[in-house]
């Protein structure tokens, strides 16, 4: 996807810019019925740790790596999977950014005060845990140190290179066979660890909408064990 470079100048703006077309920007996925949790997931972009400082302008997407975690396999739901931080909104939330950041302070120490909050993308159905999921973009300015702070929900806490997301060689499509049907999405192989399903999702169609997709061969299918 092509994008004008007098009006977008680093990963930041191409960031804001994808959001901007959020709406309808993920893969169809199945519905959930009327009485849907809410719940919000922190997407968040920061500087790799070795990257010298830099204006936002001049930080590409290659200078930033992304914060994902691994659930305890002991969870009802989604067991094991890498995910996002985040969780189902509470009462006591002000909204889907409140909830994004208590989620993932509770869950990675995060210090929230650290996380530009850059927007709120449109809601995504998670039929397989009956949840409105709306992921939370955020621009990660004062980087704090984190790790799995509850290993009955978490067990890991980890930095991602966006490069090595986005490196053709890491991608093929996840197929899941489940009740007579099959079902394929985006995923990505990180040295082993597997990111796939809604998290998979987010980040290939974020990818797409900012302009970092590396051209790369959806016809590689590979099985994922639920």
């Amino acid at each position: 996807m092509s994008q004008n470079p007098d009006t977008l100048h680093g990963a930041r703006a191409e960031l804001l810019a994808a959001a901007k077309r959020s709406e309808g920007w993920t893969r169809p996925v199945p519905p959930v019925d009327g009485s849907a949790h809410p719940a919000s997931v922190l997407v968040l972009f920061g500087k790799l740790d070795s990257t010298p400082a830099q204006t936002d302008a001049t930080t590409m997407a290659a200078d930033l790596d992304v914060l994902l975690q691994r659930r305890a396999a002991t969870l009802s739901s989604h067991p094991g999977q890498v995910s996002f931080p985040g969780g189902r909104a509470e009462d006591a939330d002000a909204d889907a950014v409140a909830t994004a950041l208590r989620e993932a302070e509770e869950e990675t120490g995060l210090d929230p005060a650290g996380v530009e909050i850059l927007a709120t993308l449109a809601e995504i159905p998670l039929a397989a845990s009956n949840h409105m999921v709306t992921p939370v973009l955020g621009w990660w300015r004062s980087p704090s140190r984190v790790a799995a702070v509850d290993h009955a929900e978490t067990v890991d806490v980890f930095r991602v290179p966006v490069a090595q997301l986005l490196d053709p060689k890491t991608r093929f499509t996840s197929t899941i066979h489940r009740m007579g049907r099959t079902w394929k999405g985006p995923a990505f192989d990180v040295d082993g660890t597997i990111v796939w399903g809604f998290t998979a999702m987010v980040l290939d169609a974020l990818f797409d909408a900012a302009g970092w997709t590396m051209p790369w061969d959806p016809s590689a299918e590979r099985p994922v064990e639920l």
